[in-house]
């Protein structure tokens, strides 16, 4: 059985996770799936969830951290 890759066509790279933001995989494991064995590669997505709150969080904290919009008055 061979594990297909997660890719969703949406590649670009968190710069502060790592993580691919369409398939969640880092650019070391994208770069290695042709390789990899299919066990490798089940635990790739099995990690998809924590990743995704990881992600979740490093974006939240990211949009808190960034100032308030300032509001003009008359």
């Amino acid at each position: 059985m061979t594990i297909q890759s997660p890719c969703i066509d949406i590649c670009k790279l968190d710069g502060e996770t790592g993580f691919c933001l369409g398939c969640l995989r880092t650019r070391d494991e994208i770069r290695a799936w042709k390789t990899m064995s299919d066990h490798v590669r089940l635990a790739v997505i099995n990690e998809r969830p924590s990743r995704e709150a990881i992600l979740k969080r490093a974006t939240q904290g990211a949009q808190a951290a960034q100032p308030a919009p300032e509001t003009q008055t008359s």
